[in-house]
């Protein structure tokens, strides 16, 4: 989308968005603030939503981290991984005041749903999607706290943004206390709604020790979750109902790969399961979900898939495509 043409306010539209500031706000981590070039507003999101954002050779999905009612700019806080293939080595390193990246809409996978009462469990870059739903929980008068994990304090982003909301918040840096005592801070009441993010071996831990309601663990991960083994593939159908094709999905070859191949006009970034951009609404068959995105209601419920890892139970899936 040209700069002179205003953002799409239904987000469909990719955004030509410039850097408006740039600034380290932990070791390790930049905090990014990304802007219209004319002013004007930007795609409405909710707390959880994240953006795609396009760099030289490589797309990177970062949550959101600002406030929603400021529809002028978008935040970001990125972490430099040590095995970065790209993307936060350019924003590290390269990216500069002023420049333009091209970012594609927010998407929500991660929600918040309303609730009595929150926990939220943080994991270093973790704390990045559950700033925006803490300041929803405080501005809805909804009871929460905040566990915050990291390596070290000083790594830990948004610690002095935090320090605001007193004690309902505690830090962890794990030189300081160790690793954090999960079956402790998972006692909780059972109309308590936790939101859990950080890397999978917390968020592994977490939905091994949670044992509360069903639907009320909500988890978000940087990358795949690890899998059990799907046991021997086999070819299934798929019908795409809005393009009218049929293709058959080979095994050892992925549905997305197979729509492509048949010239379906299909959205995808990442092809591991965790960035959603190339989701489909099942409209029959059962899909067989081997994302690091739906919740397990969500998966039983069989409403959409993601065809850059999924495959099918059934041997036909008729998908919105």
């Amino acid at each position: 989308m040209r700069s002179d043409t205003a953002p799409d306010p239904t987000g469909t539209d990719d955004l030509q968005l410039v850097v408006r500031q740039l600034s380290r706000c932990a070791d390790g981590v930049v905090s990014l603030v990304l802007a219209d070039p004319s002013g004007r507003d930007l795609p409405a999101w909710e707390p959880g939503a994240h953006v795609d954002v396009c760099m030289p050779g490589v797309t990177r999905q970062y949550s959101l981290c600002g406030d929603p009612a400021e529809r002028g700019s978008y935040r970001l806080g990125v972490l430099l991984e040590p095995k970065s293939r790209g993307g936060s080595r350019f924003i590290h390193e390269q990216l500069c005041a002023e420049q333009t990246l091209t970012v594609h809409p927010p998407r929500n996978h991660f929600a918040l749903v309303d609730a009595e009462e929150y926990l939220f469990v943080a994991g270093g870059i973790g704390i990045t999607p559950l700033l925006p739903m803490i300041a929803s929980a405080e501005r809805r008068n909804r009871p929460w706290r905040l566990v915050y994990g990291g390596r070290q304090r000083s790594s830990m982003a948004f610690v002095d943004e935090l320090a605001a909301y007193g004690d309902r918040v505690v830090i962890r840096p794990q030189d300081e206390y160790g690793l954090l005592p999960l079956d402790e801070i998972l006692a909780v009441t059972s109309t308590t709604h936790v939101y859990c993010c950080g890397p999978e071996p917390l968020v592994a831990a977490v939905e091994e020790r949670w044992a509360g309601p069903a639907g009320t663990l909500h988890v978000e991960r940087f990358a795949a979750r690890a899998l059990p083994e799907a046991g021997e593939q086999e070819a299934f159908e798929v019908h795409c109902r809005d393009s009218d094709v049929t293709v058959t999905v080979q095994a050892g070859q992925s549905m997305l790969d197979a729509l492509l191949d048949a010239g379906v006009d299909m959205n995808f970034d990442c092809r591991e399961g965790t960035c959603g951009s190339c989701e489909l609404e099942v409209l029959e068959g059962q899909p067989l979900h081997l994302d690091s995105i739906l919740a397990p209601g969500e998966r039983e419920a069989a409403e959409i898939v993601f065809p850059c890892v999924s495959r099918a139970r059934s041997q036909r899936l008729v998908v919105d495509a």
